[in-house]
């Protein structure tokens, strides 16, 4: 398990991801994109890819009802009818939508106010393994970041975001 205090010297890069409600998406992509190795997609490709996963996540809700419907506000059809436009915000219940659709762990982590540290706030996916999972950055006003490895050596605990 991860350690906050692992992430206590934070070399910050800008991640240029917008505000436009499709951040959680477009972070969760990322992520999957530089975990794999891949080179960045480009800002339309992020739009387009953001909005598939978006899909498949009301999709995922849909086929995981019955384990899914109790923790969703208001009325289920409706949540997801609202889920599938491109300007509604996501949260949880998206980045947990999200780990099944790609079948890969996401941690979430939160950047600590008086030490600028991450610490880890929620863990998405367990079941499809720990290592190497995808990891964004929530600023704690709706608005989500991904973070990324350093290119560094291996035992390096700090995180860059990106």
């Amino acid at each position: 398990m991860l350690i906050w205090h692992q992430f206590k010297f934070i070399r910050w890069l800008n991640a240029g991801i917008p505000g436009d409600g499709r951040c959680l998406f477009r972070s969760v992509i990322l992520g999957a994109w530089l975990r794999s190795g891949k080179q960045s997609p480009t800002e339309r490709s992020q739009k387009v890819l953001a909005d598939e996963l978006r899909s498949k996540v009301a999709d995922e809700f849909i086929k995981r009802r019955a384990d899914t419907e109790w923790f969703v506000e208001g009325d289920f059809d409706n949540y997801v009818v609202q889920m599938r436009k491109p300007h509604i915000w996501g949260g949880e219940p998206e980045l947990l939508m999200c780990s099944h659709v790609l079948k890969t762990a996401i941690t979430v982590y939160m950047k600590e106010k008086k030490s600028a540290s991450l610490k880890v706030v929620s863990e998405y996916g367990q079941e499809y393994g720990k290592e190497n999972p995808i990891r964004v950055l929530y600023h704690g006003y709706g608005h989500y970041d991904v973070l990324r490895s350093p290119v560094s050596s291996a035992s390096s605990k700090q995180w860059k975001k990106r």
